[in-house]
C-alpha cells in the first residue's frame, strides 16, 4: 500500500504588523529603502522642504524681499533701456572719431547687458518674478527716449552722458533704501556703480579740454 510523503515545503512567515516588509521601516516613519509612509509626519518646516507657494533669501523677510525686488525691477528697466541706447548709438554714430566710439560702446554694452542679467537673477533669487519685457519698462520709465538717430560723435556723447547720468543716479538713490533693507543687494549695486561710472569717465574724456572743462552744447 503506497504511502504519501509529507510536505517538505515551508511556509512563508507574514511579516510582522508595523513593518515595511524586507525594505522595514526606520522611527521617523522613513522604510529603509528612502521612501516615507503615507500618514507619517515629515521633519521641518513646510518651507524647509519646498512645499510653500512662495520663497525668499533666508534671513531676510518677505516684506522687505518684496520691496528690495521692487526697486531692483526699477533698476533692472534703465539697465535695460541703457543697454537698448548703448547699441542704438553704436549702430548710428558718424563722422569724424566714429571707429573710436563705434568700437568703445561695444565692451560697454556687454558690461551693462551683463548687469541686466544679475540684477534679474537676483529678484528671481528672493521668489520675485523679474519682469524684462518691453511694456513694463514704458510703464515705469520717468525718462524720454534717446533723442538722436544718426548723427556724428561729439553729439551722441553728450546725450550718452546724459543717459548715464540718469542711471548712475538713479543707482545712487537707490542705495539709501537697499542699505537698510539687503547689504547684498547693496553690495551688488555698488559694483554696477563703478563700472558705470567708469564708463560715463570714457565718455566725457572725448568731450573735455585740457583745462577739464566738458562743453555742454556743440550745436
Amino acid at each position: 500500500m503506497a504511502t504519501t510523503a509529507r510536505s517538505t515545503t515551508s511556509k512563508k512567515k507574514a511579516p510582522s504588523r508595523g513593518s515595511a516588509g524586507a525594505a522595514g521601516t526606520a522611527k521617523n516613519g522613513t522604510a529603509k529603502n528612502g521612501t516615507v509612509k503615507r500618514g507619517v509626519a515629515k521633519a521641518g518646516t513646510a518651507r524647509s522642504r519646498g512645499e510653500t507657494d512662495t520663497y525668499t533669501i533666508p534671513g531676510m523677510s518677505e516684506d522687505d524681499a518684496g520691496v528690495t525686488a521692487e526697486i531692483l525691477q526699477r533698476r533692472l528697466e534703465a539697465l535695460i533701456d541703457l543697454t537698448l541706447t548703448l547699441k542704438h548709438v553704436h549702430w548710428n554714430v558718424v563722422g569724424n572719431g566714429f571707429i573710436g566710439v563705434h568700437e568703445m560702446l561695444d565692451p560697454q554694452y556687454q558690461a551693462v547687458a551683463l548687469m541686466v542679467d544679475t540684477t534679474a537673477e537676483r529678484i528671481a533669487t528672493m521668489g520675485v518674478s523679474p519682469n524684462g519685457l518691453a511694456g513694463s519698462l514704458v510703464a515705469h520709465r520717468d525718462w524720454e527716449d534717446y533723442p538722436l538717430g544718426r548723427d556724428v560723435v561729439p553729439q551722441h556723447l553728450l546725450e550718452l552722458d546724459a543717459a548715464y547720468s540718469g542711471v548712475i543716479g538713479d543707482h545712487r538713490a537707490a542705495l539709501d533704501r537697499l542699505g537698510e533693507l539687503d547689504p547684498v543687494t547693496e553690495d551688488m549695486i555698488i559694483g554696477q556703480l563703478a563700472a558705470l561710472e567708469g564708463f560715463q569717465w570714457f565718455i566725457r574724456a572725448h568731450l573735455e579740454n585740457r583745462d577739464g572743462v566738458m562743453a555742454k552744447s556743440l550745436r
